[in-house]
Parts: structure tokens; C-alpha cells; sequence
């Protein structure tokens, strides 16, 4: 098992910064992959960024692209998500998630049915 703790959420303003945390307890050697997804309310689960656990390689969902920035620290097991120029549409709750077999591809990686492990979820709201 695997055991996922979200934290970093808050209520910003459009433009503001926020650096979300999912630290990892367990089986931690068994996971492959680390995951971001949100879920804004009446709409479906949406990826947001992954990485493999080793760092070789990192995804980005499109609307997230060149503003949100996925990273690990592997020694404490946590991985983050610094998220920069905040928009009202990135209203939502974040999950973090972990997939334990090698799911190669974007398509894959970017698919929540692929990830074993999730998180609590944490809100973030960005309004003015």
C-alpha cells in the first residue's frame, strides 16, 4: 500500500503563485509514476502533470503547459506542484496520485485509470 497526503491549497487571486505537496508513505518502491489531476465541480477528472519517480521523464497536460511545474524530492518522498499565473478555470480540487506498473506514453500516463494510489484532495480557488 501506498498512503498519499495532499497540502497546499488555498483561496488565490488570478496571477498568484501556489506550490502544492503529496507525500508518499508505504511502498514507496513500487511506484513508477506520480500523477497531478484536478477535478472541478460538474466536470471530469483532468490530468494535470507527472513524473516518473526516477525523473526520466515529465508530462504536462495542455492547459497547464509552461505555467505549472512538476518536481520531486526523493529523499523525502514528496513530490510538488508549483503552479504559477493561476487563472479562475484552475478552480478546483488536486489530487495526487501514484501508478505502480510502467505505463509508457502520454496517453497512458495521462489517463487516470492507469494510477492505483490517490490522495484526499486539496482545494484551490482562484478568484478576485
Amino acid at each position: 500500500q501506498v498512503q498519499l497526503v495532499e497540502s497546499g491549497g488555498g483561496l488565490v487571486q488570478p496571477g498568484d503563485s501556489l506550490r502544492l505537496s503529496c507525500a508518499a508513505s508505504g511502498r514507496t518502491s513500487s511506484v513508477y509514476t506520480m500523477g497531478w489531476f484536478r477535478q472541478a465541480p460538474g466536470k471530469e477528472r483532468e490530468f494535470v502533470a507527472a513524473l516518473r519517480w526516477s525523473g526520466s521523464s515529465i508530462y504536462y497536460g495542455d492547459s497547464v503547459k509552461g505555467r505549472f511545474t512538476i518536481s520531486r524530492d526523493a529523499m523525502k518522498n514528496t513530490v510538488y506542484l508549483q503552479m504559477n499565473s493561476l487563472k479562475p478555470e484552475d478552480t478546483a480540487v488536486y489530487y495526487c496520485a501514484a501508478d505502480r506498473s510502467l505505463c509508457l506514453g502520454f496517453e497512458c500516463t495521462a489517463a487516470s485509470r492507469s494510477y492505483d494510489y490517490w490522495g484526499q484532495g486539496t482545494q484551490v480557488a482562484v478568484s478576485s
